[in-house]
């Protein structure tokens, strides 16, 4: 099969490699759509992974072709969203069903092989099978929809919170987008250029309510619209946005750090003093719950998704082929042009 090895950093290539073959408890998914997320660029040209040679990509969906020992083959044939953090099972946290804060989980497409490539094998644990009327493309974004669910579910939202959503890549929209179509309206985007800000307003968002960052000062804009900020989510990962959550926080403001960061991130002295004095509340969010259960995000996801609740395909501004998806991760690499979520279909 064909399939995007990262042998080190900066050495990518698509090679023929051998088709896995589904172990116990596993099936072979077909990869029918795959996003690049923004975690994938410094993991392949910056940093590595924890694992390589690897295949990268852990935002997928595809159909089930085979199954190992101990599963059903009645999944042969069924398409599937996945689930990429493979939790132990057996710490502390994974006892408690929260899977995502395992201490020793594995993780497709950066500890072992994931899904830039025409066939992978997962658990069937991480699988979620898909209603007819979600297709493959917006399956594939049920990671970054769940991720953003999640941070909103940390955040424990109240009706009268102004609200804004710093940061207006993938999950910044997104998270505007689920808490638009839950009902909230006092709600800022703090975003660069018009074309996020075309997608933030195509969303939902009312006119005048996104802030361009390379034409307006954020601090001063919302000072301006809102005068403070209830809850701020900081979906960048930058001292600067931290820091302007913070100065923007109303007194008993919540902050949620739901951004990968870009570096160190350190508080300067005065930053400091105003999360003791305002008495603020930061909260960090990381990754999705999946329990198997309705109550979990992947499930609280689908639904919206099922419903025609939230549209996240609209988000997708590049669609390529396996053969061309090396354009995709130097558009993201070299930022060479606007895009939001870059997506490879079958």
């Amino acid at each position: 099969m064909k399939a995007y090895v990262l042998h080190g950093v900066n050495d990518i290539r698509l090679e023929e490699v051998e088709r896995p073959g589904p172990g116990e408890g596993e099936v072979l998914i077909r990869v029918m759509a795959c996003g690049i997320c923004g975690s994938d660029i410094p993991r392949i040209y910056q940093n590595g992974a924890h694992n390589m040679p690897l295949i990268p990509g852990h935002e997928f969906s595809g159909i089930i072709e085979e199954t190992g020992s101990g599963v059903s083959e009645r999944l042969k044939g069924k398409r599937a969203g996945i689930f990429p953090l493979i939790p132990c099972m057996e710490c502390e946290p994974c006892k408690e069903g929260l899977h995502e804060m395992c201490r020793s989980y594995d993780y497709l497409g950066s500890r072992s092989d994931g899904a830039f490539a025409e066939y992978v094998k997962v658990p069937e644990w991480n699988i979620i099978e898909l209603p007819d009327g979600v297709s493959y493309e917006a399956a594939a974004m049920l990671e970054p929809l769940s991720v953003a669910v999640h941070a909103i579910r940390r955040a424990v939202v109240r009706p009268c919170d102004r609200i804004a959503v710093c940061g207006m890549g993938t999950i910044g929209q997104l998270v505007t987008m689920v808490l638009i179509k839950s009902g909230y309206t006092d709600i800022y985007a703090i975003g660069k250029g018009s074309a996020q800000r075309d997608r933030a307003e195509a969303s939902g968002l009312f006119g005048g309510r996104y802030c361009d960052t390379t034409r307006e000062d954020a601090s001063g804009w919302i000072k301006d619209k809102a005068g403070s900020i209830d809850l701020f989510f900081e979906c960048v990962g930058k001292n600067e946005t931290l820091s302007l959550g913070v100065d923007s926080a109303s007194y008993s403001g919540r902050i949620v750090a739901a951004g990968n960061p870009y570096s160190d991130m350190t508080l300067e002295r005065d930053t400091y003093w105003k999360i003791l004095r305002n008495q603020l509340t930061v909260t960090g969010t990381w990754n999705s719950s999946f329990t198997h259960s309705d109550g979990d995000d992947w499930h609280y996801a689908i639904e919206m998704l099922e419903k025609g609740l939230i549209d996240p395909e609209r988000l997708i501004t590049h669609r390529l082929s396996l053969d061309s998806l090396e354009k995709g991760l130097c558009l993201m690499r070299d930022k060479s042009g606007d895009y939001c979520k870059v997506m490879m279909t079958a």
